[in-house]
């Protein structure tokens, strides 16, 4: 079974300057600038990790600035489970994984309600274990047994 785009997706419902002032609060960072870097990490990161029309969907739902971000990455050829997702964050920025995982936190509740619940339950089928809680959801993934 495909998933199916949506035809005419809602106009983004808040600007970047939106955007950035609710990861600030999210994140409790001290500055939009902080929360900036934080929002441009995440989507870079995520950017190489959500693939196909997902990826496009999560585009449009995006203001414009994160919307460039999120697709300015090429997509890695290997997906990463959540906590690798983390570790790579961390690794990339020089940051330690906490830290990482705060900012994943921050930026990723604020997409999710950009995104709405269908097209995130999309992205998180395409995507490999430990996603889900990133994502501020519950992972409901059943394990395939080996027959």
């Amino acid at each position: 079974m495909y998933d199916q785009p949506r035809a005419n997706p809602a106009p983004t419902a808040m600007t970047f300057e939106q955007m950035l002032e609710r990861v600030r609060y999210e994140g409790a960072y001290p500055t939009l600038e902080r929360a900036e870097e934080a929002v441009r990490t995440v989507l870079g990161a995520l950017g190489r990790q959500v693939t196909g029309d997902q990826r496009v969907d999560l585009a449009q739902c995006l203001p414009v600035e994160a919307a460039l971000t999120l697709t300015a990455q090429i997509p890695a050829t290997e997906q990463l489970t959540g906590w690798g997702f983390v570790k790579d964050m961390a690794t990339r920025t020089g940051a330690t994984p906490a830290t990482a995982r705060w900012d994943t936190g921050a930026v990723l509740a604020v997409v999710t309600r950009l995104a709405g619940p269908d097209l995130l339950a999309r992205i998180l089928r395409r995507l490999p274990g430990g996603y889900a809680i990133l994502f501020g959801q519950a992972e409901l993934r059943q394990t395939q047994t080996a027959a």
